[in-house]
């Protein structure tokens, strides 16, 4: 049986430093019996290094053409953009973020070059949760409130007020709103993590397996403990 080649290009769009598979992912895909090519650089802008995906096991080579030529799936971070259209093989695999409803274009070309695509935030569980797409908000739901804390300073343009009050001193009260129930699932999750304005403060480590054991209600107030998803590479 033909083992299955993953490819990772290095991401192309404005402003976008993130890579689709870290080292320990590329270990974890080599202990399933997976083949991973990685772009030289790809891992850059997160932080790893070529020679760590060549210690877990990948195979790095230094043009997107050699991933894609290589690859039965290629796994990004955001949807290709045009100059990467070419680089697809008809009936290629696409695994990453694709937000389709907003890119008639993208989802014509998906169409004409019969790419088997899977969007991430369209993965369910059997329970109807969304295990990729609700990172991606609770992310955005702290970088919300990091992003007004900093135009809250005065050197900003901003008030001057710190937003997580000081002790002894009355605090102007925040308000973030959610729609009712069943309505905006994802909405929730970005909107939940803003409101616990602790997430700034002091964090306690744990490595736990699998995230979902550890997801639960945030409380106002108190910091969360930092989790890290066990994976073969840090256990």
């Amino acid at each position: 049986m033909a083992v299955l080649v993953i490819g990772v290009p290095k991401e192309i769009k404005d402003k976008e430093g993130r890579v689709s598979v870290q080292p320990d992912g590329v270990a974890e895909l080599g202990y399933h019996g997976r083949e991973v090519v990685v772009q030289a650089g790809a891992g850059s802008g997160s932080g790893f290094s070529d020679d760590e995906y060549v210690a877990a096991g990948a195979r790095v080579v230094g043009t997107a053409d050699e991933v894609f030529a290589a690859a039965d799936l290629i796994v990004k971070v955001k949807e290709p953009i045009p100059e990467e259209y070419d680089r697809f093989r008809p009936e290629q695999q696409l695994f990453t973020y694709l937000h389709l409803a907003a890119d008639r274009r993208l989802t014509e070309f998906l169409l004409d070059r019969r790419i088997d695509s899977i969007a991430y935030e369209t993965v369910q569980t059997p329970d109807g949760r969304l295990p990729l797409l609700t990172p991606m908000s609770e992310v955005a739901g702290r970088m919300s409130v990091q992003a007004a804390a900093h135009h809250l300073q005065s050197s900003s343009g901003g008030a001057g007020l710190l937003l997580g009050g000081v002790p002894g001193y009355a605090c102007r009260e925040g308000h973030h709103y959610r729609r009712r129930r069943g309505r905006n699932r994802v909405g929730q999750d970005g909107s939940r993590v803003a409101g616990d304005r602790a997430g700034i403060g002091h964090q306690r480590g744990a490595v736990v397996l699998p995230v979902r054991c550890v997801r639960r209600p945030a409380r106002p107030g108190n910091s969360e403990p930092g989790t890290d998803g066990g994976v073969r590479g840090r256990i």
